[in-house]
């Protein structure tokens, strides 16, 4: 049987950290096996909000690539390619643009929180490109024939709107696209080291999937424990407790009821718990460390990947482009050029 066709991908604006490989990463080593999986290194996206700053977007292409294969995805199994080397994503970005009003980008949920997030960056003067964006999702989306869009809850709104574009491009030139379907991820967001509800490099409390021994050590000795245990032996709660919170990704379930029961007893430190806590993360991501840093020793591996990626990317593109030049009656002289 075919298998179906995900798409799916990050900006390229810093290294994965942990928040990443719980929410995401996992769940597209798994997927790789079950369907036919594209991910993009999405740079053109990046620029919506990085457009003064292209150096940082073009030198973490790399450490994403690097990020991807240390965690397992296989580039046998998953193709990875680059947003801008598929010049059709952005001829279909203004196909799309046509059935999109600004009212309803304005009202979706999803640009609107971001909007807020970035008040730094555009204060009222918001871009086209930023605005725009969902459209460009959306020809990332179907340029490729993506099926199925794993995605957290998030996220949804802006696959509906994907779902809706394709449903009025359909409507009007027939039925050349696929509507996709979003695959909700049932891992949540990761908190950060601080207790904030989300994990992020600009909050200065992520743990990174390259971090070393050291800085993974260092940022577990500063994270949030329980505000109402002042010395060693008082009664503590687990529950409001981030180390706790942590031990419970990576510590094994025998080990974790024992640091839970320790804590509500009085018998475990905090100190005491954060180095065994550090320990236990170090270990976990020491074979990610080291695939990364033999990535890193040979980049001519990265080089081949999203060469050969961004390849077969392209034909998909370009036969997917044909057709749809085709149904808007843009195929002039046989369409030639394609």
């Amino acid at each position: 049987m075919e298998k179906k066709r995900i798409v799916t991908g990050d900006r390229p604006t810093g290294k994965l950290h942990i928040g990443h490989y719980f929410g995401s990463l996992i769940n597209r080593v798994k997927l790789q096996d079950e369907y036919e999986q594209f991910i993009l290194v999405a740079d053109v996206q990046a620029l919506t909000d990085n457009f003064d700053n292209p150096e940082k977007v073009r030198n973490n292409v790399r450490e994403l690539v690097m990020d991807y294969l240390s965690c397992g995805i296989d580039p046998e199994k998953t193709t990875i390619y680059i947003q801008s080397m598929i010049p059709e994503t952005t001829e279909l970005t203004i196909y799309y643009s046509n059935l999109v009003t600004v009212a309803r980008l304005e009202r979706n949920p999803t640009v609107k929180t971001e909007l807020a997030q970035k008040k730094h960056v555009f204060g009222e003067n918001i871009t086209y490109g930023f605005l725009g964006y969902p459209v460009n999702q959306a020809a990332d989306i179907t340029i490729l024939g993506g099926e199925v869009v794993p995605a957290g809850e998030d996220q949804e709104p802006l696959i509906e709107q994907c779902r809706e574009i394709v449903r009025k491009f359909n409507s009007i030139y027939g039925d050349v696209l696929k509507e996709p379907e979003i695959y909700l991820s049932e891992n949540k967001r990761i908190k950060g080291l601080d207790g904030n509800d989300k994990m992020g490099k600009s909050l200065g409390n992520a743990i990174y999937l390259s971090d070393t021994p050291e800085e993974i050590t260092r940022k577990v000795m500063s994270a949030v424990t329980d505000p109402n245990r002042i010395k060693k032996d008082d009664l503590g709660n687990p529950d409001v407790c981030m180390v706790a919170y942590y031990h419970k990704l990576f510590t094994g379930k025998e080990d974790l009821q024992k640091v839970c029961e320790e804590c509500r007893a009085g018998k475990r430190g905090c100190v005491a718990c954060k180095k065994e806590l550090a320990q236990n993360i170090i270990e976990y991501l020491r074979p990610m460390r080291e695939k990364r840093e033999y990535l890193e020793a040979h980049p001519e591996i990265i080089d081949k990947v999203l060469l050969e990626g961004t390849a077969k990317a392209k034909k998909e593109a370009e036969k997917i482009m044909k057709k749809i030049k085709q149904a808007m009656k843009l195929d002039y002289f046989g369409n030639i050029n394609k």
